[in-house]
């Protein structure tokens, strides 16, 4: 978490920008756990069930909106895990896509060492929430694949 005095030399996200390549709505497919995705939304709603035909509704679907409110549905039972492993999921697709597409993977490494802060004002767990206070974890997801980036290609 982090109050508002912490981010004077932030960069704000949306992860519903299909527009920017570092959200996670954005159209830049990547193969994993043997399928094609079409975004890190796809992805990340899909894993968040265990039964493999509803993993391929929300893949199936098409826009990263569809499948965002495909996983939300209260008539399906989440995977048990799923608050443990939420951000190892995200992480996975964050760092996958970038990967794949060297693009994103310079557009966030253009990013240096600036916090990425996610700005969705209702979102205190995956963005930073309306008064700044919330946990960021899509930000920390996106800082920690750049940072591994970095470790990869041997530069600080």
């Amino acid at each position: 978490m982090f109050g508002p005095g912490d981010d004077s030399e932030a960069i704000y996200l949306s992860r519903t920008d299909v527009n920017e390549p570092l959200s996670s709505f954005s159209r830049f497919g990547f193969f994993l756990d043997d399928a094609e995705w079409p975004s890190v939304e796809h992805y990340f709603q899909a894993m968040k069930f265990e039964d493999p035909v509803y993993r391929e509704v929300i893949r199936a679907a098409p826009h990263p909106k569809k499948a965002r409110r495909l996983g939300r549905s209260r008539f399906r039972r989440l995977r048990r895990d799923w608050p443990k492993i939420r951000q190892v999921i995200m992480t996975r697709a964050v760092y996958i896509r970038c990967r794949t597409h060297p693009e994103v993977a310079a557009r966030l490494l253009e990013t240096g060492d600036a916090r990425l802060v996610e700005s969705n004002a209702y979102d205190y767990y995956w963005g930073c929430g309306r008064d700044r206070r919330g946990r960021n974890t899509y930000g920390e997801v996106l800082m920690d694949v750049r940072r591994k980036l970095r470790e990869e290609a041997g530069s600080p």
